[in-house]
């Protein structure tokens, strides 16, 4: 919705602002992704198993994980957009938007790794119909700010950066207070949070590889989008508009791997 409310409201160049930051912000959020599949695998198992104690320890110790992981990329996001911006070869016209967008964009990373940590463990349960509603909720709320932001108050790529990171919010605030209030097994205990260093190691053990897995298409696209770059900011424009259904496609399929993590751990851990 960014890149389609910028496109039309606010004009080619805010356009080409966004899409210039597409590929970075994929990179970091295959990384929040490959984190919460580590959390997805490590609590299935455990959930099919039955080992409700370490189904307790592991969303106690992943919660913590994320929320670092997430606060890591905001710090490197925060330290470096400019200059790997200016890597990319990104045009003058467009480096100041895309270094604005992307800036206030990261500092939303935190909210998604914890989106992201808490879509991983009620995936693990079964429980796929409650974030997709959490998210569904977030994104009609990204979508209406997004309108307000460049409409009425006109303030092009920080409105829809702006409208992004309080959706991200949102969608992080209604999966943790269920996961508060639940009282499952796999619910959170604020007393009970804490890092357990064996189950921390499982969870990195395959949030790690998964995350840079998630993350090489990306890296590989940084490549791409810096060739892009050195074309006049017309081809960047229309790159920006087209780039978006690549990672639709994308996403649809990290979906059905995340399906098959849960399954395979659960039967795993059930001795099946």
């Amino acid at each position: 919705t960014d890149v389609a409310v910028v496109g039309k409201f606010a004009g080619a160049r805010a356009l080409g602002s966004v899409g210039s930051t597409t590929i970075i912000i994929t990179l970091t959020t295959g990384i929040l992704l490959g984190m919460g599949g580590g959390v997805n695998a490590v609590t299935a198992l455990h959930m099919g198993a039955e080992d409700y104690q370490r189904v307790h320890k592991t969303v106690h110790t992943s919660v913590i994980l994320c929320f670092i992981a997430g606060l890591l990329l905001l710090v490197t996001g925060l330290a470096f957009s400019k200059p790997l911006l200016e890597v990319m070869n990104t045009k003058p016209e467009l480096i100041d938007g895309a270094t604005a967008y992307l800036m206030i964009y990261l500092c939303g990373s935190p909210a998604l790794a914890l989106y992201n940590f808490g879509n991983g463990v009620l995936s693990a349960v079964g429980d796929t119909k409650r974030p997709l509603i959490y998210l569904s909720i977030s994104g009609i709320i990204n979508i209406v700010l997004n309108l307000f932001f460049v409409i009425v108050c006109r303030l092009g790529v920080v409105g829809v950066a702006l409208a992004s990171i309080i959706s991200q919010y949102i969608s992080a605030f209604l999966i943790l207070k269920f996961l508060f209030g639940c009282g499952k097994d796999y619910g959170l205990y604020i007393r009970n949070i804490g890092i357990d260093s064996h189950i921390a190691a499982r969870v990195l053990k395959i949030g790690l590889p998964a995350a840079v897995q998630y993350s090489l298409f990306a890296v590989a696209n940084l490549y791409i989008q810096t060739a892009v770059n050195s074309f006049d900011h017309v081809v960047v424009e229309g790159n920006s508009a087209a780039a978006n259904a690549d990672n639709i496609v994308y996403d649809m399929m990290a979906a059905f791997y995340t399906a098959c993590t849960s399954f395979i751990a659960q039967n795993l851990g059930a001795r099946k």
